[in-house]
């Protein structure tokens, strides 16, 4: 494979640089201790405060799941229990550590104790533990580091009606309406912070779109819309490309765009003909993120609700152009055909839409290698 580097950038500074980012080291988490407090038990985890954790329930049978996304255990992996903690093992596999409880317990006291996490566990009533062990409901969650930002676009707003369905149903209120569900269901997911470019009924032009996301440290972009297009049904994904992938893309795009997107990269000073690697780079994985990012969706699409046919397609969307954040656009449906306008304007339609969508971002952000390259 020939070399992309060119001749002013030294090999032996961009391998050191490489070799460097592999040999880091793995956040290691030393054993936890665990003992009897009064009719409860007092679990300490030396060093998780200081890392990203989560916290949930589960019944049938009871347990806590203390979720350490790719750390590496310390000491013994099985310790006896106390009080309501039969035992507590670490599941390497999952990343996780597991509270085998003898019953119900009560909500656990989570503190922090310099860098330790301290779990205060008692019993408690089966009905209130069965609330807590709901699906995808964390007890709390915790972040040594910041949480990664969704930006969440609804398209069009104000003046901007977008397309309008044959019994008037408006594209800016079924996409608005649509993003809010998905941003409450990734708030109570706890793994990311979101922000939407509109959170009502105004217009924001294309270009301050994609500033929005870029000035906030997005680090998902993902456009919302319901748009027009005669003899189309179901939802699609796309993602960017300058050359469309079929004449439909091509024409959502036209319709779509009305400004591009502006703005360059923090870049380091270095060389020209260094930053311009560097950008390339920077545009090569942010285009793989989108595409890994469209694969998840459209799986998490696909036993939900009707999809276009060759539902991942490609074309020159303005919203989709930041060089840095992974970025997607989904159109839920098209309002031209009666049977997705019709559904669209169901609250619990657009729930499993926004259902499947918010968990396709969170897979995305639970896998490793996701991130995109960052440069100051």
């Amino acid at each position: 494979m020939r070399s992309t580097l060119p001749p002013g950038l030294p090999r032996r500074t961009f391998l050191a640089a490489v070799l460097a980012a592999l040999a880091a080291p793995e956040p290691v988490m030393a054993a936890a201790n665990l003992r009897a407090a009064g009719n409860g038990a007092r679990v300490v985890l030396p060093g998780a405060a200081a890392r990203q954790w989560r916290l949930s329930a589960m019944a049938r049978p009871a347990r806590l799941v203390l979720r350490l996304p790719r750390h590496r255990w310390e000491g013994p992996t099985l310790i006896r229990g106390a009080g309501p903690v039969v035992s507590l093992r670490w599941d390497a596999r999952a990343s996780q550590v597991v509270m085998d409880l003898s019953g119900p317990v009560a909500e656990p006291s989570v503190s922090r104790e310099g860098g330790a996490l301290v779990l205060s566990i008692r019993p408690g009533p089966a009905a209130a533990f069965a609330r807590m062990a709901g699906p995808n409901r964390p007890i709390a969650t915790g972040h040594g580091a910041p949480r990664p930002v969704v930006v969440l676009d609804p398209g069009h707003g104000g003046k901007d009606p977008g397309a309008i369905g044959a019994t008037g149903t408006q594209e800016k209120r079924v996409v608005l309406a649509a993003a809010q569900e998905m941003k409450r269901r990734l708030e109570a997911g706890g793994r990311c912070r979101v922000m939407m470019t509109r959170t009502r009924d105004v217009f924001v032009p294309l270009g301050k779109r994609v500033d929005f996301a870029r000035r906030n440290k997005g680090a998902i972009f993902v456009s919302i819309h319901a748009d027009s297009a005669p003899g189309a049904r179901g939802a699609s994904v796309y993602t960017l490309s300058e050359t469309a992938s079929d004449t439909l893309s091509a024409a959502l795009a036209r319709r779509e765009n009305a400004a591009d997107a502006a703005g360059g990269l923090n870049l380091p000073p270095v060389p020209p003909d260094v930053q311009r690697i560097l950008l390339s780079l920077v545009r090569q994985e942010t285009r793989q993120g989108s595409v890994r990012l469209a694969n998840m969706t459209v799986s998490a699409l696909r036993p939900r609700v009707p999809l276009l046919p060759n539902t991942h397609r490609q074309a020159a969307f303005a919203v989709l152009k930041a060089p840095d954040i992974p970025s997607l656009l989904v159109e839920i449906g098209f309002l031209s055909s009666r049977q997705d306008e019709a559904q669209l304007k169901r609250p619990q339609y657009r729930a499993v839409v926004a259902a499947a969508l918010a968990s396709a971002v969170e897979d995305y952000l639970e896998r490793p290698g996701v991130g995109v390259a960052s440069f100051g």
